[in-house]
């Protein structure tokens, strides 16, 4: 599929990428247990720096924490809904169904989301004062 501003990058496959790039690459996989690298970091490769960059963001935020890996997918999920990214939904929902959504968890997530827009336009469009209670 191609981009229509004209602004796409192919993506650089793991035998063309660098040695800089392939170490990024290595530890995409290792830490996805997968020998596999999806289009996104690819095409960030274009840019070391900025594949180096987004991918330790990535791993650092999408890791381990508080919140469990499934609740942090459908929140991925929930921002790229509403941001309009169809490759963030498509590969997120991805990770989302690997780690145990199932076809209901993502109906009530997309109503969640329809709500949540419909609900936060009216609110900012109504300037509406925030509630002591919510202080």
């Amino acid at each position: 599929m191609s981009n229509t501003t004209g602004a796409a990058r192919e993506p650089i496959e793991y035998h063309d990428a660098s040695a800089e790039v392939r170490a990024v690459y290595d530890d995409i996989m290792a830490t996805r247990k997968t020998d596999w690298v999806n289009n996104y970091w690819k095409v960030l490769a274009h840019h070391p720096p900025t594949l180096r960059r987004m991918w330790a963001n990535a791993k650092e935020v999408m890791g381990p924490g508080a919140l469990d890996p499934l609740a942090k997918e459908l929140i991925y999920i929930a921002v790229s809904v509403t941001n309009g990214c169809d490759y963030c939904i498509a590969s997120h929902g991805a990770a989302a169904r690997a780690k145990g959504m199932t076809a209901e968890q993502y109906s009530e997530l997309v109503a969640i989301i329809g709500l949540a827009n419909e609900t936060n336009r009216h609110a900012a469009a109504l300037d509406l004062t925030i509630d002591e209670r919510f202080r």
